[in-house]
C-alpha cells in the first residue's frame, strides 16, 4: 500500500482493511467463547476507545461497556511500573464476565495492575484483549487472551494510538518516523 501523504508516517503497518478483518476475527472468537453470557467490556481511556467501539460493533452477544482511566508514573530511565486509577468504573463488575480492552500492551505493568485490581472486585471471569501486543517490551509475565496484532518495537499511531494526542483518528496503523518522536 502506498503511504498516505502524511509526512510523519514512515510506513503503514496495517491497512484499514487488515485492521477491520482482524477485529472481526477476534470478535468472532470472543462471541463464541461468551455465547451464553452477557459480557462487560472495560476500556482503558483514551486509546482503547476506537478499538473497543470497533470490537463491540462486531460482537454478536449482549454487551455492556464501561471505562476507566489510568495515570502511570515514570522516572528519567523509563516506566517505573507505578500506576493509579484516575477515573474508575461507573458500575460494579461483581459476578460479571469482563474483558479488559487495551489499545496496546508493552511492558505489561499497566495491564497486570488493572487485571489484578479488577479481579479483586469479584467478577465471574476476567480476560484481556488488546489490539496491539509489543512483546519485545514485556517486562512482567502476562497472559493476553485476545490480540489482533503483534508489532515491532516502533512508535505506532492510528486506530486510537496517538502522538501528542494527534492521529488517533487514522483508520489504519502506521509507524511514526523516528525523528518525529
Amino acid at each position: 500500500m502506498k503511504t498516505p501523504a502524511l509526512p510523519m508516517i514512515e510506513r503503514v503497518l496495517f491497512t484499514e482493511e487488515q485492521v477491520r478483518d482482524r477485529i472481526r476475527e477476534v470478535a468472532a472468537e470472543i462471541s463464541e467463547h461468551y455465547k451464553d453470557s452477557t459480557l462487560k467490556l472495560v476500556g482503558v481511556l483514551k486509546g482503547s476507545v476506537f478499538f473497543l467501539t470497533a470490537l463491540a460493533r462486531e460482537l454478536t452477544i449482549p454487551i455492556k461497556v464501561d471505562f476507566l482511566a489510568i495515570s502511570s508514573f515514570s522516572n528519567h530511565s523509563g516506566s517505573s511500573g507505578v500506576v493509579r486509577i484516575a477515573k474508575d468504573l461507573d458500575e460494579a463488575i461483581e459476578g460479571e464476565d469482563v474483558i479488559l480492552v487495551e489499545d496496546i500492551v508493552d511492558t505489561g505493568f499497566t495491564a497486570r495492575y488493572l487485571l489484578q485490581n479488577l479481579a479483586g472486585r469479584g467478577p465471574n471471569s476476567i480476560a484481556l484483549c488488546t489490539m496491539l501486543d509489543r512483546k519485545s517490551k514485556r517486562i512482567v509475565p502476562l497472559r493476553i487472551d485476545y490480540r489482533c496484532f503483534e508489532i515491532p518495537d516502533r512508535f505506532v499511531i492510528g486506530c486510537g494510538l496517538d502522538y501528542q494526542q494527534l492521529y488517533r483518528n487514522l483508520n489504519f496503523l502506521a509507524v511514526l518516523k523516528p525523528d518525529r518522536h
